[in-house]
Formats: structure tokens, C-alpha cells, sequence
């Protein structure tokens, strides 16, 4: 006899047994979150928690990389400082000025040659002294031909006869500024024609190293060099000698040990981690604290591939781990630059990374042993609330069965749960016994709902009209709201690039000083349109948050207003030839904010241009008139008022562009964002005034009639003004 297979897979399986019963709805509820959800929470803070630790560390080696490389900035900085000091001293020159007969390139005399015998006598103690007290490795003085003036050594008195290298003194020709500290990178022969006594720290032999970039040298015997070469001119100006001076940082011990007690002073890192410094040339460690053999130093050990093709290669800026020598550090390597801005090395700065390491293992322990526990304790109390739901439930759908069945007496009874549960134990035992005295209710008022309804039916529609007129008004209040939100997130994005700009205007002012009075004037109007788009932002977010904003109100000039709107927009109207008509009639000031005012008539004259893209006649009219005095009962005097018309000859304004003229969003320009006109009816209606469009007569063209009051009356109660 055959054995019948369960065609269901253990998913559906499971999904069967869930729909059994609400117990098992119960169970699967109560443990279902804590079998996957914590799981889930487990892992994903785990990710997180790697991630977030991760840049941490990322984030303090960066830090330290700029320490480190400040002070190896500030070193080469000392270097050029302490060459102009000794190149402009009274003493070097006051030495020069007493022997000018050892200043020619070559002697050419018995006389010439004491000369330069002599003074070479004379710099040797003061050139050893300047030299230690700046911490130079070598400070040297030559002819202006590249001929020495010095010995290189201050015990060496005679003259040696390496020049000068020629490409160093190809550089001072090319040079432009005052003495510079650069990082330079020397040959050994160019090295030792400037201080021989340093060559012999040049020759390094290559340590092979796993993961470098594979070659075929064996030795690095090039310099790297933190140089200034300077033209020492003498009392009257003129050039008569050349300083150089330099640190050698080829196995330089204490300037590497010096930037790691800088950038990791002791207990700085915390977990016994240890702080390392390294300076390569090319890929090549050259001086380092970095230990190959407990006390032996790392020197002419290489850096990874990966490193070297990333930072060498690309000039990249290396964050990240990476194992040094003999362990993994969280590193930072940058590359160094000559004067001729080539990559000939790098920087390093790094901690061990496994005190760190085994830290973030104990705490994701720890976290995992808290939620495993955590977990343990939720599933006992879940199995246990959960019975205390579904008892109750399952004995109120055995009564209700009993009753389906045609037991009308079946009843739940009085259960021991005091909560919702028992609550409704209680309430279906009280309907079941009100359902047969309620049945033949039902029926009566079934007929009489048929009754009602048909009344209803004839009062819904007749308020059919006013719920569609309220819909309207709803969707149009909805839209506002859309609005304000959007027009709040657009000023808040502007408001940034202005501050950019206003900013990048005043360090163009200070910088330029005096050489900025030739646009002086445009500058000065550049800062005005600043401050014009600022406030129009600010206008933005009245209508967003009307109650945070203020605009301050002052008796203005219209005619005034209409001159100053047209230099802001007279290079347009030019350029696009039209020919502006001014008629100034209005003797009244208009109670309105000057930037407001402004934007508003800027808004209609560009507004005019766009309408006569061929060119055409833009008149602009003030007048007094008068306004309906707002609030006030039907027949009250009109006020005092002042107007404004910008008329322009365009093709004019259409019926049903007219209608729409001033929502928002309504453009006719496929450019356009059709805000300007509504943004402007909304700043003029908040100060109780008006703008209407009409089409010119006789035509063609349209007119834009601003109506301002000269006294100050605000439309809503949430907006403050300050009279100035």
C-alpha cells in the first residue's frame, strides 16, 4: 500500500496552520517579530554600528592627516622664512659690501681669488651659526653665476668646486615671489655639490616587501629636499649673490618622531593603539617611526600596490585601511608635490587597528548576548498574553456557533478576564438577548427608512449646488497650502547661493581695495539686486508663514520708485528697443515697503518687455485717485489713493488669459513660472491696495493699473508692518 505525499511545502504549510484559529493567529503574532524582527534589528544594527564605527576611525585619521601635514607645510614655510631673514640680514650684507672683489663669477686675478678666500673665511662662522640656529642641514651662498661663496662645511675654509646645480639656478631666474620654502627632489650628484656631508644619508637600500608595486631597483639614492633658493640683493637693490638653504627629510628621525608626537601625543589613542608617521619618496619609505624589527625602523621598506597606484597614481587622498609592514593600520596617505607640482612621495599618518578591532567585537558581543536575552524574556511574556486573548475568543465562538445552530438560550457567561475581552463577553451576551425583541423593530423601521430616505434623497439634491461650491473651495484652499509649503522650500534653497554670492561680492572688495573703483558702481548695484532677490525671498515665506515676517513701511515717492525700477531693467529695455514714455502726474506718497514696491513694478516692466519681443513704446503713468475704504459699511466714502499704469503696445490681453491672469501657476510664456503676478496682487492687496489688467484703447496693448493707499491699512490680521 502506498504512502499518499502532502503536496503543500512547509510555507503554505505554515500559512495553513496560522488560518486555523485565531490561537494560532495569536502565537504567530506574539512570536513572529521576535524569531525575525529582533534578528533582523540584530543584524541591522550590527551593520550600522560597523559602518558609523568605521567612519569614526575614517574620520580621526583624516583629522590627523591635516595636523600632519600642517606642520610639514609649516616646516617648509620656516625654511623659506629663515632664508629671508639671513638673505636680507645687515651682517651677510654689510660682509658682502667689504669684499667686492670676491663677487665676480670667476676670478680672474691672485687678488680676486684671496678675496673670495677671505670672505669665504669670514661667512663660514656666521653661515654654521644661522644654520643651527634654524635647523637647516645646509645653508649655502654662491655668485649669481652658480660659483661659491662659501665653504660647505664651516670647518672647511677652502672653496669647493661643485657649482651651484644649473636647474636650481634656472629656478631663481624663474622665480617671481619672496624666498618660498619647496619641496624639491634632488639627485645624489646635484645633492652633494650642495652639502656633500649629507649624501651618505641618501643611499637606502630596498627592503623587499610584500604587495609593492613590482621593480628592479635595489637602492634609492635620490633626495628628497625642503629647499629655498633666493637672490640676496645688497643696500642699493641689486642682485649679488644666491642663498639656498635646505632640510634634508631622507632618515630626518627627528622631524618624522616630532610630527607623530605632534599628531599622537601619549594617551591620545585610546586601547593601547599606537600612532605611526611615515615620509615616502616616491614608494619608498625614506624616514618612519614604523618598526620592521622591535627597534629597527622601516626605512626602505615600500608601500603597498594598491596604495601606491591610488595616491602616486591618481593623486588620491588614501582613507582607509591598509597593512603597513607587519599589521593593519586605519591609514591616511596624501601625496607630496614639488614645485613643479609632480608627485614624488607621500605622507602617512595611521593607528593600529586591532586594539579597535577587538573592542568592536566585545561590544557587538555584548549586544548580541542583551537581545538574545532580551528575546528569551519577550517570548515567555508573549505566549503567555497571548493565551490570555485567545481563551476568551475561542469561547465566544463556540456560543456563537451554538447559536447558528439554533440554540437561542447559548450565552458566554461571566468570564474571569476584567479587560476588553471580558468587556465583550459581556455586551454579546447582552445582545443575544435583545436581538429577538429588536427583529420586529427592525422591520417597522425598516419601512420607515425607506420613507426617510426618499426625503433625503430630494434635500441632497438640493445642496448639491453648495457641496460643489465647497469642494471647489476646499481644492483651491488645498492648492494654497501646496503652495506656501513649495514657496517655502524654494526660499529656503535660494537663500543659499545668496549668502554665496554676497560673500564672494565682499571678498572681491576687500581684496581688490583701490583696483575696485572702476566698477565701483556695478558692484554697488550688484549689491542692491543681492539684497532685492534676499527680500524677494523673504516675501516668499510671508505667504508661507505670514505671522514670522514684517515688511516696513514708509511714505514713498511713486515717481521716485518708477526711476529707480527703470535703471534696473534699462539694459532690457534697450537692448530689446523700446522706447519708454513717462507721464508723472500723482502728488501723493504711497504708505508701501520700498523693496516691495520695487519688486512689483520690476515684475510688470519685465512683464511689458516679454509682450513686445520686437520692441515697442512702454508708458508709464502716476496719477491720484481714489480706493473703496475696506471694511466699512456699503456707501462709505472711497479713500485717498495714488496709481501706478504700465502700458505697453503688445498684441494685448486675451478673455481667457484675463480670467486667469493672476493665479498661480498660469503662464503664457513657455519659460514662465506664473508666480510673478500673483506673488505681486498678494503683497499689493496686503497693504489695502489693488492691480487690475485691461486691454489699451484704441490699442493695441495691455494696461496694468496699480492702486496703492497713502495710508497704511493691513488686510490680515496675521502680517505686522512698522512704519520707518
Amino acid at each position: 500500500m502506498g504512502t499518499t505525499l502532502n503536496p503543500l511545502t512547509w510555507p503554505a504549510k505554515a500559512k495553513d496552520w496560522v488560518g486555523r484559529s485565531v490561537r494560532h493567529k495569536l502565537l504567530a503574532m506574539a512570536l513572529g517579530p521576535l524569531l525575525v524582527v529582533f534578528p533582523l534589528l540584530v543584524v541591522a544594527l550590527t551593520l550600522w554600528g560597523n559602518a558609523a564605527y568605521d567612519r569614526l576611525l575614517i574620520t580621526k585619521v583624516r583629522s590627523d592627516l591635516a595636523v600632519a601635514h600642517g606642520y610639514f607645510d609649516k616646516v617648509l614655510g620656516d625654511v623659506g622664512l629663515g632664508t629671508q631673514a639671513v638673505g636680507t640680514s645687515h651682517r651677510l650684507l654689510q660682509t658682502l659690501a667689504t669684499a667686492p672683489a670676491a663677487l665676480p663669477s670667476t676670478p680672474t686675478s691672485v687678488e680676486q681669488r684671496a678675496a673670495r678666500q677671505g670672505l669665504a673665511t669670514q661667512l663660514a662662522p656666521f653661515l654654521a651659526e644661522e644654520k643651527q640656529r634654524l635647523g637647516l642641514d645646509f645653508l649655502r651662498l654662491y655668485t649669481l653665476a652658480g660659483e661659491p661663496l662659501d665653504a660647505p662645511d664651516p670647518t672647511h675654509t677652502t672653496l669647493p668646486a661643485s657649482p651651484l646645480p644649473h636647474r636650481l639656478v634656472a629656478r631663481l631666474q624663474a622665480q617671481t615671489a619672496m624666498a618660498q620654502g619647496q619641496l624639491v627632489l634632488l639627485q645624489a650628484q646635484e645633492l652633494a655639490s650642495l652639502a656633500p656631508q649629507l649624501v651618505e644619508r641618501t643611499g637606502l637600500p630596498l627592503v623587499p616587501t610584500p604587495s609593492a608595486t613590482p621593480t628592479e631597483r635595489t637602492r634609492e639614492d635620490r633626495a628628497m629636499v625642503g629647499l629655498t633658493v633666493m637672490t640676496v640683493r645688497n643696500l642699493q637693490g641689486q642682485a649679488v649673490a644666491i642663498l639656498t638653504a635646505g632640510v634634508l627629510l631622507n632618515q630626518n628621525l627627528d622631524f618624522i618622531d616630532h610630527i607623530n608626537r605632534v599628531v599622537y601625543p601619549e594617551g591620545s589613542l585610546p586601547f593601547g593603539s599606537q600612532g605611526t608617521a611615515t615620509l615616502f619618496l616616491d614608494d619608498v619609505r625614506i624616514t618612519t617611526n614604523v618598526r620592521l624589527f622591535q627597534d629597527q625602523r622601516a626605512i626602505g621598506t615600500r608601500v603597498s600596490k594598491a596604495v601606491r597606484d591610488a595616491v602616486l597614481g591618481q593623486g588620491q587622498t588614501w582613507l582607509d585601511r591598509a597593512f603597513v609592514v607587519n599589521d593593519w593600520y586605519v591609514s591616511a596617505y596624501q601625496p607630496l608635490l614639488d614645485s613643479d607640482e609632480q608627485r614624488i612621495g607621500m605622507l602617512y599618518v595611521g593607528y593600529l587597528e586591532k586594539p579597535f578591532r577587538l573592542v568592536r567585537y566585545a561590544m557587538l558581543g555584548v549586544m548580541a548576548l542583551i537581545f538574545l536575552g532580551v528575546m528569551a524574556l519577550a517570548s515567555v511574556l508573549s505566549v503567555r498574553w497571548a493565551r490570555s486573548i485567545f481563551k476568551p475568543v475561542e469561547r465566544m465562538n463556540q456560543v456563537m456557533q451554538r447559536v447558528e445552530e439554533g440554540q437561542a438560550s447559548a450565552r458566554v457567561g461571566r468570564l474571569g478576564a476584567r479587560d476588553e475581552l471580558g468587556a465583550l463577553a459581556s455586551h454579546l451576551d447582552h445582545l443575544l438577548d435583545v436581538v429577538a425583541d429588536k427583529t420586529t423593530a427592525l422591520e417597522k423601521w425598516g419601512q420607515q427608512l425607506d420613507q426617510r430616505v426618499t426625503e433625503r434623497t430630494a434635500e441632497l439634491a438640493a445642496s448639491n449646488a453648495s457641496l460643489v461650491l465647497a469642494q471647489q473651495q476646499l481644492v483651491k484652499s488645498e492648492k494654497l497650502a501646496v503652495m506656501g509649503q513649495l514657496a517655502a522650500s524654494v526660499a529656503h534653497e535660494i537663500n543659499n547661493p545668496i549668502a554665496v554670492m554676497q560673500g564672494n561680492l565682499d571678498l572681491m572688495r576687500d581684496t581688490l581695495g583701490a583696483a575696485a573703483d572702476p566698477v565701483r558702481a556695478e558692484m554697488r548695484l550688484l549689491d542692491e539686486q543681492v539684497e532685492r532677490i534676499r527680500l524677494i525671498v523673504q516675501q516668499l515665506l510671508q505667504h508661507a508663514r505670514p505671522e514670522e515676517y514684517a515688511g516696513y513701511v514708509e511714505a514713498l515717492d511713486v515717481g521716485d520708485t518708477l526711476r529707480a525700477c527703470l535703471v534696473l531693467v534699462n539694459h532690457r529695455l534697450v537692448s530689446e528697443g523700446i522706447q519708454v514714455v513717462v507721464d508723472e502726474t500723482a502728488s501723493r506718497s504711497a504708505a508701501f515697503n520700498r523693496q516691495e514696491l520695487q519688486q512689483v513694478v520690476i515684475n510688470l516692466l519685465i512683464n511689458a518687455a516679454n509682450a513686445m519681443p520686437q520692441g515697442g513704446v512702454l508708458t508709464l503713468r502716476t496719477r491720484d485717485c481714489t480706493l473703496p475704504a475696506a471694511g466699512q459699511p456699503v456707501g462709505a466714502p472711497p479713500v485717498p489713493g495714488v496709481c501706478i499704469e504700465v502700458e505697453d503696445s503688445g498684441p494685448g490681453i486675451s478673455p481667457e488669459t484675463q480670467a486667469r491672469l493672476f493665479q498661480p501657476f498660469f503662464t503664457t510664456r513657455p519659460d514662465g513660472n506664473g508666480l510673478g503676478l500673483w506673488i505681486s496682487l498678494s503683497l499689493v492687496e496686503r497693504y489695502g491696495g489693488d492691480i487690475s489688467a485691461r486691454n489699451a484703447l484704441p490699442g493695441p496693448g495691455a494696461v496694468f493699473a496699480v492702486q496703492l493707499r497713502t495710508e497704511l491699512e493691513v488686510t490680515s490680521s496675521s502680517d505686522k508692518f512698522f512704519s520707518s
